[in-house]
């Protein structure tokens, strides 16, 4: 028998519940695409839950669990009826109860995933729901939507630019995506990837990673 997970977690993380990660963007920039990139690549050293937003159909999350990149029964989707960023920042009760049912059915978790429903720039978590955000864009809007700037953008702890491969397809400069990027976000991290040519995003995994990792030693440390 190989090693569980449990095996590599003496103990609960002591604040008692996972750190929680909403990731974010517009339609088709890629958020499930890095979703799935960061279970195939944490799964097998963190413990994660997931859970999608769609208006009206779970086809987030059934894509998820198509990919074959976690337990399935792992994945739980949210039918919001409603625009996506209402039940990620001003009504999360259903986000919350779906975080809290995926805790207490296979908790202690290290990292709950929460994706948003495709919206726009001003699409922003609650911190009452994730306790840090990703937001996702694409090259194939063109190089000006760094600089239009909007909350998702500028106040995201993290930036990913998806879909590096099709700049030059849609005449896309990527390093004045990058110094727009660094302008509006005031040292904010941003990161580029083609979640399509590299389906293990490292560097966003990485960056992951590192969260987990100072959630728990703060916590352990308070």
């Amino acid at each position: 028998m190989g090693a569980t997970h449990d095996d590599h977690h003496q103990a609960a993380d002591p604040h008692g519940r996972a750190l929680r990660l909403g990731i974010g963007g517009p339609v088709g920039s890629g958020k499930t695409a890095l979703t799935a990139a960061l279970c195939r690549t944490l799964g097998q050293t963190l413990r994660l839950g997931v859970v999608t937003n769609d208006i009206y159909t779970t086809e987030d999350a059934e894509f998820l669990r198509a990919a074959g990149v976690l337990d399935p029964d792992r994945i739980a989707a949210v039918q919001t009826g409603c625009c996506p960023h209402t039940a990620i920042r001003d009504d999360i009760a259903a986000n919350l109860d779906a975080v809290e049912t995926l805790e207490e059915r296979f908790g202690p978790l290290d990292l709950v995933i929460v994706e948003s429903g495709g919206d726009n720039l001003t699409a922003t978590f609650s911190r009452g729901l994730a306790d840090s955000q990703i937001f996702v864009l694409d090259v194939s809007g063109g190089d000006k939507v760094p600089r239009k700037g909007g909350p998702g953008v500028t106040a995201a702890d993290l930036l990913v630019i998806n879909k590096t491969d099709l700049a030059p397809m849609v005449g896309a400069d990527l390093t004045v995506m990058s110094r727009d990027a660094a302008t509006v976000r005031d040292g904010r991290p941003v990161l580029f990837t083609s979640v399509r040519e590299e389906p293990a995003a490292h560097a966003v995994a990485e960056w992951v990673l590192g969260l987990v990792q100072s959630w728990t030693h703060d916590h352990t440390h308070a």
